[in-house]
């Protein structure tokens, strides 16, 4: 009986237990129920915050998307405006250079006008002084004409007195001559009969006899006889002379009538030479001015030609500088470094970026010490067959610059060769002089992919659209054969997944064939193909500049001779007027002697 009551009261107690236990957890399924209801407010509530924060995250999202693209396309706009000013810039440059030679050409004429223009002032002075000075002669002239015009009035007026006495004393004096004359005549008659009286009675007191006479006489008459013959010999002679003298006379008249023929030549040629002489003084003139205008042109294309190698040189050293290095390409791996190795800092440090700036401008620095070294070589040892680098044997549309150089890349500056004994040569004697690293593209070993390409009008072969010769087909087609332009990033991994090959955009993002994508900005500035495309047309304008200018110097070599040519005509002219003058004293001489 003890060990039921025991049980008993063991159950009774465990019912007890029980019905506490059951009435704890009616009061804990109470404070559930209040839990739960609790839990879904709380989660409703927090379901709508959540949808509030999501709701103004995804506004503040469209927002700073939108902000994003305001700035992107600001940032494009300003881009645009920078590279327009830019260029506007370098039009402004060139208009101030051509303003500026402008100028001194100016400045040039306006010298030579204000040195005309000074010579105009000496001239008008001295005009105006022998102006003044001939004024000053004519008053003095008219005073002096009216004196003399009084003087000649009263010089007629003595003069008609005078020729009224010489009337009267020219009668008188007619008379008297006459009288005179008969007077004189008397004169010698009378001493003629005196002189004949005076010789007779000489004779009659000068002979003894008859005989004497006779002998006397017979002797004059030989005396005379002698005389005669000796007169008629001298006559002959005298005869012969003027004869002679004659004939002279006629060839000398027929060489003046001749002279003064030539006269008259020399004379028509003379007024002619004379004409020509004034025309070619014109034209002497004209060629004077044509060639201060030669000058000018000379020195506008000089400078013109010096102003475009300098601009070759400025797009050299710009294309020498704008040779891809690494450290654009590390830079943009910074952040994938960042990414996957959040405690690789050591390429943040200065030390490292120093170096990769000392090794970029190490590797470009040997590629342009290379491509001096190969064309000094060649110059050197007269080595045939180098074609030159591939950036100075293609030419394309300004457009696609950027997808050239991106896909080339240091390819732009491999140089083609025809075969590979020539580079073999050439490295060895980069070697030698260690004279740097150059990449050589032999065309006998290189052998254009064949590439089968899509055919749709958003997918362009980058290699149809680019301007070499045919015999460099194989060193392009191993460069860009394999490449596609395409009208996006879109088409481009499309066309990269389904035909392998590497597609670029024009604004230079690529996908490689293997899923590779490389974009991002690109400065068009520092455009390689821009820079060969400066110096190529620089170097064109240079060409046809110096040909100008060697016209231009053959024009100036061609007045100096025409200005030769009228000094020997006008010192031959000189020679003309001295011989005719000479002639003109021949004959004077001439006509005084007869």
């Amino acid at each position: 009986m003890s060990v039921k009551g025991n049980k008993r009261k063991q159950i009774i107690q465990v019912v007890q237990y029980l019905d506490d236990r059951l009435r704890e957890l009616d009061e804990e399924k109470e404070e559930l129920k209040k839990y739960q209801q609790l839990d879904r407010q709380r989660k409703s509530l927090e379901y709508t915050i959540y949808d509030k924060e999501l709701h103004d995250a995804k506004l503040q999202l469209a927002k700073i998307d939108e902000d994003r693209y305001r700035v992107s396309e600001k940032s494009a706009t300003m881009y645009n405006s920078v590279s327009d000013a830019h260029e506007k810039c370098k039009e402004l440059d060139k208009l101030l250079k051509e303003l500026s030679k402008e100028a001194q050409i100016l400045s040039r004429e306006k010298e030579a006008v204000e040195k005309q223009k000074k010579e105009a002032i000496k001239k008008r002075a001295k005009l105006e002084l022998d102006y003044k000075d001939y004024d000053d002669k004519i008053r003095g002239n008219n005073r002096a004409k009216e004196d003399a015009v009084l003087q000649l009035e009263l010089l007629d007026r003595e003069i008609l007195e005078s020729n009224a006495d010489l009337a009267r004393v020219k009668k008188l004096h007619d008379s008297q001559i006459r009288e005179e004359e008969h007077l004189t005549r008397g004169i010698m008659e009378r001493e003629k009969q005196l002189s004949i009286l005076y010789q007779k009675q000489g004779r009659a007191t000068q002979f003894a006899s008859k005989a004497d006479r006779d002998r006397w006489l017979q002797k004059e008459i030989k005396d005379y006889e002698q005389v005669l013959s000796s007169n008629l010999v001298q006559e002959k002679k005298l005869r012969d002379e003027i004869e002679q003298l004659n004939k002279e006379i006629r060839a000398q008249d027929d060489y003046i009538k001749g002279r003064k023929d030539d006269a008259a030549k020399l004379e028509s040629l003379i007024s002619g030479y004379r004409q020509s002489y004034s025309q070619y003084k014109v034209e002497r003139d004209k060629l004077h001015d044509e060639r201060k205008t030669l000058w000018a042109r000379e020195s506008e294309q000089a400078a013109e030609i010096e102003r475009l190698k300098s601009d070759v040189l400025k797009a050299e050293k710009s294309l020498d500088h704008a040779t891809a290095g690494v450290i654009n390409i590390v830079f943009l791996l910074f952040a994938s470094y960042d990414s996957f190795f959040p405690n690789f800092l050591i390429l943040k440090s200065k030390s490292a970026i120093i170096l990769l700036i000392l090794l970029d401008s190490w590797l470009s620095q040997d590629i342009r010490r290379g491509l001096n070294s190969v064309r000094r070589i060649c110059d050197q040892h007269g080595i045939g067959g180098v074609y030159g680098p591939v950036i100075e044997l293609l030419e394309c549309d300004e457009k696609y610059f950027t997808a050239v150089e991106v896909t080339a890349g240091n390819s732009l500056f491999h140089v083609v060769v025809e075969n590979d004994d020539i580079s073999t040569k050439i490295i060895g004697h980069l070697n030698a002089q260690k004279g740097g690293r150059v990449t050589f593209v032999p065309l006998n070993r290189v052998k254009a992919p064949h590439v089968t390409y899509p055919q749709s009008s958003d997918v362009i072969p980058l290699l149809k659209k680019l301007n070499f010769l045919e015999k460099y087909r194989a060193a392009f087609g191993q460069v860009f054969a394999k490449t596609v332009i395409c009208r996006d990033l879109d088409v481009a991994s499309r066309v990269a997944r389904a035909d392998g090959l590497d597609c670029i955009t024009l604004e230079g993002d690529q996908v490689n064939k293997k899923g590779g994508m490389t974009g991002g900005f690109y400065d068009y500035r520092r455009s390689k193909l821009k820079f060969m495309s400066t110096i190529r047309q620089n170097m064109k304008s240079v060409k046809t500049k110096e040909d100008e200018l060697n016209k231009i110097r053959e024009e100036l070599q061609h007045i100096l001779w025409r200005k030769f040519l009228f000094a020997f005509i006008n010192w031959a002219y000189l020679i003309i007027c001295l011989y005719f003058c000479s002639v003109s004293v021949c004959l004077n001489d001439i006509r005084f002697t007869l």
